[in-house]
């Protein structure tokens, strides 16, 4: 759907309750899950191609170069919630143990569903899966969406927001459009222009290290096994993947020294593959294709501010975390989850949405799971990285801990599945 007769007087301005910049996974997914509470007037911006009219009816073309997301238990009961997750699962691989352990020590810890009374531990799917399914989904709802378009300005209004966009929709269709709001949802990604535009910025911490993408084609199948390898260059994970044309497949994450990536992604296959089996071992047995690598450096990156009147961050725009523990998309995911749940609550007792207090509840419902999974992922980064002696004893001690004593193995597993989180907030 598209706007029609955007360019008016202001006074007969098109106004909605909300307007999400950022047509990703986050962005999508807030949209989903408010359309399923309330009969909500969202508008969802995003500066790319999105033409959901046209869009395939969640159409599944398998490539063994689709990247991949992890999701948590807590992110399957949301999908479940809004009506989506039987679809997603057609395509998906449970994950029905995970091996975690530390190179050239004998260190290792083991988690598996039965023991922690799951079906799965989590769950990979293909974003291509994802995505399509995600935007299909918004074809079932009356979500008004603008492609192709960017936010060129944004200004507070008595009782809302103004927001200038500039977009090409169709053939001689172009230009500045104006439209106000109740409330700006951000979720355009890391260092978002449009919070910039509000004089909300990011503050960035480099963890100097860049993580290298690929799947990769095993001998032996893994058995719906993830592993957590730590290595003294870093840590990497492969993540259990459904065979693409009888290959077995892993998608791979695997984190170096800013300094040692080039060399990798440059090298031959063969050579990549054999530093890689070098590097992991020999669980999955010989490593016999890499497909496509992509690289991305890391940092923590956080808002300095994620709510005002009026306006909320959310996703990567609010923060960004290292890939070690998977836990960044699915702690975004109970973000606008919350943050839905608190905006119908207000409609119902009549409160404006775009608030201060609304949004400050929101935030502080919110925070202590932010913080402990950022500092959760940061720790581990930090703990896992380090080269010392000293550390690699921690480490090990830590991991022999994890084995040995269930209370902290299934608190380790309850963590990494959202469900800590989850039990918190209604229990």
């Amino acid at each position: 759907m598209s706007i029609k007769g955007i360019k008016q007087a202001k006074k007969d301005l098109p106004h909605f309750d909300m307007v999400i910049v950022g047509g990703g996974m986050v962005g999508i997914s807030l949209a989903l899950i408010l359309a399923a509470q309330s009969d909500w007037k969202i508008l969802l911006v995003e500066a790319q191609s999105m033409n959901v009219a046209s869009a395939p009816k969640s159409h599944y073309s398998a490539s063994f170069d689709d990247r991949s997301t992890a999701l948590s238990w807590t992110s399957r009961n949301i999908y479940q919630s809004i009506g989506i997750w039987d679809q997603l699962s057609k395509h998906l691989t449970d994950i029905k143990h995970i091996h975690v352990s530390d190179r050239g020590h004998g260190g290792l810890t083991r988690m598996s569903a039965d023991e922690a009374g799951v079906d799965a531990l989590g769950y990979v799917v293909e974003n291509h899966w994802l995505g399509s399914v995600l935007i299909d989904q918004l074809g079932h709802h009356s979500i008004e969406t603008l492609s192709n378009t960017k936010v060129s300005a944004v200004r507070p209004m008595r009782g809302g927001i103004e927001i200038s966009l500039d977009g090409k929709q169709s053939a001689g269709d172009e230009g500045q459009q104006l439209i106000r709001s109740d409330l700006l949802i951000i979720a355009d990604g890391s260092n978002s222009k449009t919070a910039q535009k509000l004089g909300i910025y990011s503050q960035c911490s480099s963890y100097r290290q860049t993580a290298i993408i690929a799947n990769i084609q095993l001998e032996k199948k893994h058995q719906g096994t993830a592993y957590e390898r730590f290595t003294d260059q870093g840590p990497m994970a492969l993540l259990p993947l459904s065979d693409y044309q009888g290959q077995h497949r892993s998608a791979l994450v695997w984190v170096q020294s800013e300094d040692a990536v080039e060399q990798l992604v440059m090298a031959e296959d063969d050579a990549f593959l054999a530093t890689l089996q070098q590097r992991f071992g020999h669980r999955l047995g010989r490593f016999q294709q890499v497909g496509k690598r992509v690289t991305y450096p890391l940092s923590l990156t956080l808002a300095t501010e994620q709510v005002r009147r009026n306006v909320v961050v959310v996703g990567n725009a609010a923060h960004s975390l290292h890939p070690v523990a998977g836990q960044g998309f699915n702690l975004s995911l109970r973000d606008v989850s919350a943050l839905a749940a608190r905006l119908n609550q207000a409609r119902e007792i009549q409160k404006d949405i775009g608030s201060l207090e609304v949004l400050e509840n929101y935030y502080q419902q919110q925070l202590v799971d932010q913080r402990n999974t950022l500092m959760f992922s940061d720790s581990l980064t930090k703990f896992f990285t380090g080269t010392s002696r000293v550390s690699a004893a921690g480490r090990n001690s830590g991991l022999l801990a994890l084995d040995l004593v269930p209370q902290l193995r299934h608190g380790f597993a309850k963590f990494g599945m959202g469900m800590a989180t989850s039990e918190a907030q209604h229990g």
